[in-house]
């Protein structure tokens, strides 16, 4: 693995993400993208002459040459979507970044995060629901998501921050700066338990093209999506859109039917693009989560039903040995059992109340 040319091909020109996963894909890792004679790549799909015409391999390895350089200086992580360390609820969105630039110490594969997002003109209703909420979801061991902005954001984090909560901001610009600057204190805070990560080099600046990029992002890398409280233009509601579109759980907090700063929130609920949500309780229940003290331990206990079949069984005491919960793909790869047999038996087991589906294609025991 070669992290120089790994970032080298987010560099070369007329090579998105998607082309650069195809890329990486069909010569093996990007250091032998670099290596690759005009040839082969000319008859890799979406490689045509003009293309390879301008791909500026040099320009863009010089350029990663200093990157590479600011990270190790700063102790940044560069984590690429073949990388076990990458969000895998991220890595599931056709349009992720290949790339991801990461200054923290949270796991973003944990197993409950939320994004929470909302109006940059936040009222005292809507820091007051922020604060609740993130009271209450304290209980369930999450990660909370959002974009470190005014308003909705910052009330996020800074309220995670004071309940001791992993907090993870998502930048619109590079890791050699942080905006708005007044929140530069609170991201410091956020650096020790949660982080902050971007898909954008040092010295981008927060162009406003990058803020609707940058919140795929914030959807991307929950369960869910809650908005707490916006107007009906804004980048709140272009995050839920795109939660949707990824098949994941929005929330939105009712308001009042005349206040600007509730419309948002109202037109997502009448549109059942969006639960409607009175507390952290109801995130908790609609998602299948229960509180984490004493969690796993009374899971553990959990007797093993004797009328299963001998997949079901596997299946069953495999999630049972995780936790009591455990996402698809990695149950397929510890059972080693067909995907087409493993979602039949999965199937039998929810229908007979022994296990529960929940976000992000995981399974859970049931009670």
């Amino acid at each position: 693995m070669s992290t120089l040319h790994q970032i080298a091909l987010t560099f070369t020109k007329n090579i998105g993400d998607h082309l650069a996963k195809v890329l990486v894909s069909y010569c093996g890792n990007a250091e032998e993208v670099f290596k690759a004679s005009p040839k082969k790549l000319l008859q890799i799909p979406g490689i045509g002459p003009k293309v390879i015409e301008q791909l500026n391999f040099t320009e863009a390895l010089e350029l990663a040459k200093k990157e590479l350089d600011f990270i190790e200086r700063n102790n940044i992580k560069v984590l690429f979507y073949s990388d076990a360390a990458y969000p895998k609820r991220l890595k599931n969105c056709a349009d992720a970044p290949a790339l991801l630039y990461y200054n923290g110490n949270a796991n973003l594969n944990q197993t409950r995060i939320v994004s929470i997002v909302g109006t940059r003109n936040a009222t005292d209703y809507g820091k007051q629901l922020c604060r609740e909420l993130i009271e209450e979801l304290k209980a369930y061991d999450v990660i909370v998501v959002s974009g470190l902005a005014y308003g909705i954001d910052i009330a996020a984090h800074k309220e995670s921050v004071r309940m001791d909560i992993p907090t993870v901001g998502v930048l619109a610009h590079g890791l050699d700066r942080i905006y708005p600057a007044q929140h530069k204190s609170v991201s410091d805070k956020m650096i020790n338990s949660g982080g902050l990560i971007t898909e954008f080099p040092s010295g981008t600046i927060p162009d406003r093209e990058n803020f609707p990029k940058r919140n795929r992002i914030i959807a991307g890398l929950a369960d869910a999506t809650i908005v707490v409280e916006a107007s009906i233009k804004g980048g709140a509601l272009i995050t839920a859109e795109i939660a949707n579109s990824y098949n994941r759980d929005v929330f939105a907090f009712p308001g009042r039917v005349n206040d600007e700063l509730s419309e948002g929130c109202n037109f997502l609920i009448r549109n059942n693009k969006a639960a409607l949500l009175m507390s952290g309780a109801d995130v908790a229940y609609i998602l299948g989560w229960e509180k984490t003290n004493g969690d796993v331990a009374k899971k553990a206990q959990l007797m093993l039903p004797i009328d299963l079949s001998a997949p079901e069984r596997l299946i069953f005491e495999t999630i049972q040995q995780n936790a009591g919960q455990l996402g698809i793909d990695d149950l397929a790869h510890k059972t080693n059992l067909p995907l087409s047999q493993l979602a039949m038996n999965l199937l039998n087991l929810e229908m007979q109340g022994f296990v529960h589906s929940l976000p992000g294609k995981t399974y859970a025991l049931s009670h």
